[in-house]
């Protein structure tokens, strides 16, 4: 039974409306969904997107509400604004994803899960590095996993840290326990420590040619691994299809709150000055 899918955004003039809609007409279009109506906050050049892709634009979520299913929450480079369109969208109780970054800090990513409890939404959200070969290499190989180094790069800090640590995270689980940021300028590093003494060095170095990569070490050695990002964003958009079908979530929101406390704890000095507790 085919489902439809509504686009809520900030501005729909994003790569990942573009990339999430070609994905869902092309290499996806087998799963039998389609964007069947869109909204945005900036509703001029929104309107302009919907009407070179062909996608009914609606004027609220009220107004989109009676033509869809499911929601996918997007405005990837406007997470301020993840609060408010899913106060708009979670009262329709329709499964709902909420693109990256989920929240701009831990305190709104913890309101944003209680509203979707409230109206018994199910809900989920994450980086598209979550997708990777690198999960994918490590349920393969034998062993604790005991460290893991992942590297990333982009355009600023506060937008795409979140990709190297939940790399990191998704492989390490939520289990976090303490934080330290070295590096000034372009060149961040986070020092991770995990309980069961694992530990975990998430390297950000913005406005570089640094690609995605993780090394995992495991009881029995260490393996460097690149980041095939060719796949990343077919992997997500099909994860949020299964969250669509299954009406429950594949990711872990313990996970997504590690995420989040410790990028809230990457912004103070005292991480600067040494390790802090999340």
């Amino acid at each position: 039974m085919s489902q439809r899918i509504g686009f809520v955004d900030f501005d729909l003039n994003n790569f990942h409306a573009d990339v999430y809609l070609k994905l869902l007409r092309g290499d996806l279009q087998a799963r039998g969904f389609t964007v069947a109506g869109a909204t945005a906050l900036q509703a001029e050049s929104s309107q302009a997107w919907c009407a070179q892709n062909s996608v009914p634009y609606y004027s609220d979520v009220d107004a989109l509400d009676a033509h869809v299913d499911c929601y996918a929450v997007l405005a990837p480079s406007n997470p301020e604004v993840h609060e408010t369109l899913c106060q708009h969208v979670f009262p329709c109780g329709k499964p709902t994803y909420v693109d990256k970054t989920f929240a701009p800090d831990l305190a709104t990513a913890e309101r944003i899960f209680a509203l979707a409890d409230q109206h018994g939404v199910a809900m989920q959200t994450s980086s598209a590095l979550r997708y990777s070969n690198v999960q994918e290499r490590f349920a393969e190989v034998e062993g604790d996993l005991l460290h893991i180094v992942t590297w990333g790069s982009g355009s600023s800090f506060g937008e795409y840290a979140i990709h190297p640590l939940e790399l990191a995270i998704s492989c390490m689980g939520p289990d976090v326990e303490r934080l330290h940021r070295r590096g000034a300028g372009e060149c961040a590093q986070l020092l991770l420590n995990f309980s069961d003494s694992r530990t975990a060095v998430v390297n950000v170095y913005t406005n570089t040619s640094t690609p995605f990569a993780a090394a995992l070490t495991t009881t029995g050695g260490t393996e460097y691994i690149a980041v095939d990002s060719s796949k990343i964003f077919r992997n997500t958009a099909a994860a949020m299809l299964d969250l669509f079908e299954r009406g429950t979530a594949s990711v872990d929101r313990r996970e997504t709150l590690a995420i989040h406390s410790a990028l809230d704890a990457a912004k103070t000095e005292a991480a600067r000055a040494g390790f802090v507790d999340l």
